[in-house]
């Protein structure tokens, strides 16, 4: 929202606030007479000026309900759809399969702040042990983004999941565009068959899996990457591994 328009809804949920303070006829604006009217919006408006930190008071408390209406929204969301986020039959399994919390990523190559979250879960994992993480390719910032969810998708159905996690950790790395002379390159880097790959990037198969993963996103309201989802929570945005951290052990109280 912005400044003006917190303002100006703050003004009114202010309004509301002070209203809420008097009897029911004592602000029944339809029994009200014009002069009472314009008598009634004076005296509102005397109140605010000489007090403006209620509309202050009223922002934050706007703020925090929308917040918080958001925060069971997403819960909701999320629990509508655990099965395709946890088991989809199709997205990359990291981590560890059996651990006790599961952390799905949406995440897209071209993505700088997706580049920048990779160390930082790296360090999540590596510092828990416990955690499963599941990797859902989301290619949103235009060809070159599709270009390479293709290709690490196309690589994962030919070449199984070791090579996938090679070819996503080199994708997150790669400079320049991603295009089928850098591609070939890479996997020759990686001992893979890039000919292969490149020719089962458009493939129907590729194509489904980038679809339903797409849909799945659709569902979830999410329209950026890198987006989290760890336990019933979504997390919008780059986050640190020591807040990953603490959100983990929170949805790890909650669980027992």
């Amino acid at each position: 929202m912005k400044p003006l328009s917190r303002m100006v809804t703050g003004a009114a949920t202010a309004l509301a606030l002070v209203l809420g303070t008097l009897p029911a006829q004592a602000f029944d604006l339809g029994a009200m007479s014009e002069d009472e009217r314009t008598a009634f919006g004076a005296e509102v408006r005397a109140y605010l000026m000489e007090n403006p930190e209620v509309i202050l008071e009223a922002v934050n408390l706007l703020e925090q309900q929308q917040v918080e209406a958001e925060s069971l929204r997403d819960e909701d969301l999320v629990a509508a759809n655990l099965e395709a986020l946890h088991n989809d039959g199709f997205s990359w399994v990291g981590g560890n399969p059996y651990g006790d919390i599961t952390l799905v990523e949406f995440m897209d190559y071209r993505c700088g702040y997706c580049r920048k979250s990779a160390p930082e879960v790296a360090k999540l994992l590596q510092e828990d042990g416990n955690i499963r993480l599941i990797v859902k390719e989301f290619p949103i910032l235009g060809e070159a983004s599709v270009f390479a969810s293709r290709f690490a998708v196309a690589t994962k159905q030919l070449a199984g999941d070791d090579a996938y996690e090679q070819v996503h950790d080199a994708l997150m790395e790669m400079g320049g565009e991603p295009n089928e002379v850098t591609m070939r390159r890479l996997a020759e880097g990686l001992s893979l068959d890039g000919d292969a790959i490149l020719a089962a990037m458009d493939s129907d198969a590729v194509t489904d899996e980038l679809r339903s993963t797409r849909a799945l996103a659709q569902e979830l309201a999410i329209s950026g990457t890198p987006t989290f989802v760890l336990g019933n929570q979504l997390l919008r945005g780059y986050l640190p591994a020591d807040q990953l951290k603490i959100i983990v052990e929170e949805q790890r109280e909650e669980n027992s």
